[in-house]
């Protein structure tokens, strides 16, 4: 890891060799118009629910130290709506709430398409367009 949310060569084609696209996207885009959470209707919703439980104030809390030292070491994982091109994180909100707080420039994904008939976390490149609407 060269930092937090960047991987170095060899991270990337380890990645590459198990058949799943990587990428990196800028933290900010965690937010309620354009990467939303699945679990919850706000961003801030998921704060609010992880600053009152216990359990999920000790998983966000032991990020926020890990992060800062070792980088992102799980890739959040995106789902994207095939029908409306919503993106959504459907794997890391724990993960995603830790990268807002500690503000952090950028963060690994995997992402597949939600679609009616199952989902296959995909090789092929994210669709960054649908980011730009």
């Amino acid at each position: 890891m060269v930092g937090p949310g960047v991987l170095d060569d060899e991270e990337r084609q380890v990645t590459a060799t198990m058949g799943r696209y990587l990428g990196t996207l800028p933290t900010t885009l965690l937010s309620d118009d354009a990467i939303r959470p699945t679990e919850y209707m706000w961003w801030e919703d998921a704060h609010r629910r992880f600053e009152r439980r216990d359990k999920d104030a000790q998983i966000v809390a032991g990020l926020l130290e890990s992060i800062p030292r070792q980088g992102l070491r799980v890739p959040l994982i995106l789902g994207v709506s095939d029908r409306w091109g919503d993106v959504y994180v459907a794997d890391g909100h724990h993960r995603a709430v830790a990268l807002r707080t500690l503000r952090a420039p950028r963060f690994p994904f995997h992402w597949y398409w939600i679609k009616s008939f199952g989902v296959r976390i995909e090789d092929r490149p994210f669709p960054y367009y649908l980011l730009d609407r």
